[in-house]
């Protein structure tokens, strides 16, 4: 079977590591790819990925049998829908399905029609109406831009003036057409969790939960970014979380997308909040979590190419997936300047000297003088071991002998859960309890 991988970062490149593990694989290509993906692969650079036909003409030239794509902005786009068109199979789901990230409007309403437990917000396409209402709030304060920000495009924040100043900046064009409105919504406290299923046909089939990290600096400091690490499993969560999930969230949802001629075939992720009055959600992604991917999928004992086939075709119903009892845990190397404005073309050495973790590529290219950073987060570095303890060593390590100028990495990637094994925490109950 010939895949195409559609996306050139961090998760496209565990997508492509854990296909090229499948008997079923013939040929593996990815546009745009990246290094760590032409090692296992071809790359294709010079095909615009949130471009439907030219997709279309790539698969059409290489005789490709499935899409897989990365991503949300080829979703978007509409290329799942154009390569569906000419009988090309894809998992991901259709322009009208991805509404549910590209407009988080648009997700709000599907949660109040599927009676989804998500916090309180309303959505302003200008300066006057949006100060107004943040004016009559208490803090901490949530603006996010409606639409496609690269996930840096939510400001939670204890300060009026920068709710403020956040909201102008998201109006006046700071992320494109992203920003012409934007959605202000009540805070939620707790411990947060990402509950990703491969949906199809009305079926869902769940991932095991995984936890990232969002701020830039350890302890939840710093500015937004699109994921500074990840680990999973996560321990300090309710035992019944998954199957509330799928019963209260993820079948709503997908009825609600129904009842609404929408069918949905791809990844669903849900970034839950773990609030004392019961799981709360905060946000829909139509793909797989970046970085939340790459501890993930390294768990997988399943063949990830035959159960993508299948979901591509409709045919997810009676099957599980299988997975191992090791623990992921995943840090992020970022470069300066990170997320605003990072620094590129500087020099990475020492990935050859790592042989006790997994290092996915994010933002490298090759160049005449050697790998260079080309992008916000550079590499990610995953140690699977059997405890927590052991996993964050190798990923630490491993971190510690990738070197380029200015890097920087959060220290307390999963520290909670080396605490929480110390101390022998217990299961806490839906609907309140201590998740932290």
């Amino acid at each position: 079977m010939n895949v195409l991988v559609l996306g050139g970062g961090g998760r496209e490149h565990a997508i492509g590591w854990k296909l090229a593990q499948s008997p079923l694989l013939g040929q593996l290509v990815s546009c745009p790819g990246n290094p760590g993906l032409a090692d296992i692969g071809d790359v294709v650079t010079d095909v615009d990925a949130n471009d439907p036909q030219s997709v279309v003409r790539l698969c059409q030239d290489r005789s490709i049998d499935l899409v897989v794509v990365g991503p949300e902005g080829p979703l978007a786009a509409g290329v799942a829908d154009a390569l569906r068109s000419v009988n090309i199979s894809v998992f991901g789901p259709n322009s009208d399905a991805a509404r549910i990230e590209s407009s988080k409007s648009f997700a709000k309403e599907i949660m109040a029609s599927a009676r989804v437990p998500t916090a309180k917000s309303g959505e302003y396409f200008d300066r006057e109406s949006a100060v107004a209402r943040l004016e009559e709030m208490d803090g901490p304060y949530v603006v996010k831009a409606d639409g496609l920000a690269a996930g840096k495009g939510v400001l939670v924040t204890k300060s009026l003036e920068q709710a403020v100043t956040w909201a102008e900046e998201c109006l006046g064009g700071r992320f494109g057409a992203a920003g012409e409105s934007v959605v202000i919504e009540d805070f939620l406290d707790g411990a947060e969790v990402s509950v990703i299923y491969m949906c199809a046909g009305g079926e869902a089939l769940p991932l095991p939960p995984a936890r990232d990290y969002k701020r830039l600096y350890d302890n939840g400091e710093g500015p937004n970014t699109g994921g500074m690490g990840s680990y999973s499993p996560v321990t300090d969560i309710p035992e019944s979380l998954v199957e509330w999930t799928t019963a209260n969230v993820t079948i709503p949802v997908l009825n609600e997308l129904t009842r609404r001629g929408i069918a949905y075939t791809g990844f669903l992720y849900i970034g839950l909040m773990l609030t004392d009055d019961g799981p709360q959600v905060l946000e829909f992604n139509c793909r797989l979590g970046d970085p939340e991917a790459q501890a993930i999928l390294p768990r997988m004992e399943s063949d990830f190419l035959e159960v993508l086939a299948a979901g591509a075709k409709d045919e997810l119903a009676g099957r599980t997936l299988e997975w191992s009892p090791k623990v992921a845990v995943d840090v992020v190397l970022a470069a300066p300047g990170y997320p605003r404005s990072p620094d590129v073309g500087m020099a990475i050495i020492g990935l050859d000297k790592v042989s006790e973790a997994l290092v996915f590529h994010a933002g490298t290219t090759n160049m005449p003088t050697g790998l260079v950073t080309a992008g916000g987060r550079v590499v990610n570095v995953v140690g699977v071991c059997n405890t927590f303890v052991e996993a964050r060593e190798a990923a630490y390590a491993a971190a510690d002998l990738i070197q380029f100028r200015g890097v920087q990495f959060r220290t307390d990637i999963a520290a909670v859960e080396v605490v929480r094994s110390e101390t022998g925490g217990g299961d806490s109950e839906i609907g309140g309890g201590d998740t932290e």
